[in-house]
């Protein structure tokens, strides 16, 4: 491998660690409730908009993982298995089902911007979606029964408005930041 592909890989590599960093900084700016609104969203719609899919999607998975191995880069300065199993961990685990959807679709459909704000859209109902089954699968097994409604109304109405707000705020960013980028 020549210089100028090493350099790349390092670059790579560095904006994925710096992103991973975004990510749990942006995940302790939190309100506290039984889904703490948290920047965490609005993270991973900068850094996969900002890295595109692969890499982003690479950014999520080592964030995950870091937490999952205990570094306490969740909300609420948490980290561990417990969190990840616990009824909001579907909505982390969803982040890797939002990155690979929007990966799959910029690859197919390019990465104009209302491409990237679509599937960043898409990918924020596919993340509820998956989120929300989680959690109505983890509290019924360990607390009672509740309806997916219920779900709904706790997990996922409370968010719409400001994951929108995080989404159009991410795209202003990425607009503004991916001509200094070089990937």
């Amino acid at each position: 491998m020549n210089s100028a592909g090493k350099s790349s890989g390092t670059r790579s590599l560095a904006y994925i660690a710096l992103s991973v960093a975004l990510i749990a900084v942006c995940s302790w700016i939190a309100i506290p409730t039984a889904i703490p609104f948290t920047m965490q969203t609005f993270a991973v719609f900068a850094v996969l908009g900002l890295l595109g899919g692969k890499r982003g999607t690479l950014a999520i998975l080592s964030y995950l993982l870091l937490g999952l191995f205990g570094l306490p880069i969740f909300s609420g300065f948490q980290g561990g298995i417990g969190i990840l199993l616990g009824s909001t961990g579907g909505y982390l685990v969803g982040f890797i089902v939002m990155g690979l959807l929007y990966w799959l679709l910029t690859k197919l459909l390019g990465t104009k911007p209302w491409i990237m704000a679509l599937s960043m859209v898409l990918g924020l109902l596919l993340l509820y979606a998956f989120g929300s089954a989680w959690f109505l699968l983890v509290y019924t097994n360990s607390t009672g029964a509740m309806s997916f409604f219920t779900v709904l109304g706790l997990c996922v109405f409370p968010f719409l408005l400001p994951d929108l707000f995080k989404l159009l705020l991410a795209l202003l960013l990425i607009r503004r930041l991916s001509p200094h980028l070089h990937l």
